[in-house]
């Protein structure tokens, strides 16, 4: 049985058999003895994005008091949901994006500290999901960045629409209406500003 670790661009963690191409964490959220979540879904503000493989070390996913080991699609999936890379994993993507982030948001490079307050303001509203008004034509917006319709999620990228799963991508059947931002709009301006995403779309 799949434990309930994948994360959706709505920032939900699920139980899916579907694997994913990065992983990462909010601090720790799960019992180890039941290797099942507590009913917190998040325990620090730094929420991060890391790689599957590093240094060829292995864990037992949510088998000890650490860090709950989160899955996502791609990092499109994973900023959508209002993570960020890590700077421990991936130290060239998080000094990349923490660049973008600052010149895209008006100011120096910031502290991760910094983009983890904003971040955190912009993901969540109570418990649930903020989602955030989209101020002009989904054509506007960077590659690599996820907006709603109703319960979809949709990926801008290539000049076209992507509809989201678990299994990846597939081209929109039609343009979502009455859509709304999920990516935060830091992390917008940050993909305005430049950083490249790793989309799930080879």
């Amino acid at each position: 049985m799949p434990l309930q670790n994948r994360v959706t661009p709505f920032g939900e963690i699920v139980a899916t058999p579907h694997r994913g191409r990065f992983t990462g964490n909010r601090g720790i959220i799960h019992d180890p003895a039941t290797r099942t979540l507590l009913n917190r879904r998040w325990s620090s503000k730094a929420w991060i994005t890391c790689v599957c493989e590093f240094r060829g070390r292995r864990r037992r996913v949510m088998a000890t008091r650490s860090w709950t080991e989160l899955f996502f699609l791609d990092e499109a999936t994973a900023l959508a949901a209002g993570h960020r890379p890590c700077f421990y994993c991936r130290r060239d993507d998080a000094t990349a994006f923490r660049g973008a982030w600052g010149q895209g948001n008006g100011g120096d490079s910031p502290r991760a500290t910094q983009m983890d307050a904003v971040l955190h303001a912009e993901r969540l509203d109570g418990r649930a999901k903020r989602l955030h008004p989209l101020r002009g034509p989904l054509a506007d917006l960077p590659d690599g960045a996820m907006v709603a319709s109703g319960r979809e999620s949709y990926l801008i990228a290539r000049s076209s629409v992507w509809r989201w799963s678990f299994a990846g991508y597939s081209p929109a059947p039609a343009m979502p209406v009455d859509v709304a931002l999920l990516t935060p709009p830091s992390t917008v301006n940050a993909l305005r500003a430049g950083y490249r995403v790793q989309i799930g779309l080879d």
